[in-house]
């Protein structure tokens, strides 16, 4: 028997209304009617608002979002030419502090595999302590805000550990795989 084709245009898979109504779009979407007063008959008016209004709909994902800033942003969007577009200019916060706020006791942060492991996890809770413990020690090495840090590690939890460890004092993370090889390494990293 013949696989089916397809054609440019055609629709490959369509969620079903459960899929829908648990979407993170769809709660998007009620928190602007319920909050901002805001009805979207369909996906494509959400879409055209949010490409005519970028100041409205980018203001509406920071407040969804709840970012919290340790200095508030002067605008949305100060330069809007492309490239070099400003978003939120004047606004200070830490990545970091968003991603390890959702920190749940007895849930999972991270699933993982790896080569010759099972699937694994990593808690929240040891993921964070893991985080905390590294901060520390790259403080006490003297890395500061601004300064770089940079890993050659695979894509495993210790390089998202060591990510949000410089991430939160401050500094700015780069990282490349081993399997890159030695130019692809370079070229990354000398960046």
């Amino acid at each position: 028997m013949e696989p089916a084709r397809t054609a440019e245009g055609d629709l490959l898979w369509r969620p079903s209304p459960d899929q829908v109504a648990g979407a993170n779009l769809t709660a998007f979407t009620r928190w602007l009617e319920r909050e901002r007063g805001r009805q979207f008959a369909d996906y494509a008016a959400l879409w055209r608002w949010s490409v005519r209004d970028l100041d409205g709909f980018w203001q509406a994902v920071w407040d969804y979002f709840d970012v919290q800033a340790s200095t508030p942003p002067t605008a949305v969007l100060g330069r809007r030419g492309m490239p070099g577009a400003q978003w939120f200019p004047g606004a200070r916060l830490n990545y970091a502090q968003h991603v390890l706020r959702r920190e749940r006791p007895g849930t999972d942060a991270v699933v993982y595999t790896r080569e010759g492991v099972a699937l694994s996890t990593l808690s929240w809770p040891d993921l964070a302590g893991r985080v905390r413990v590294l901060a520390t020690v790259l403080r006490e090495m003297g890395v500061r805000r601004g300064d770089r840090v940079v890993a050659l590690l695979p894509n495993v939890p210790e390089a998202i550990i060591a990510m949000l460890a410089a991430t939160s004092v401050g500094a700015i993370w780069a990282m490349c795989s081993p399997d890159f090889g030695w130019r692809g390494v370079l070229d990354r990293l000398r960046q």
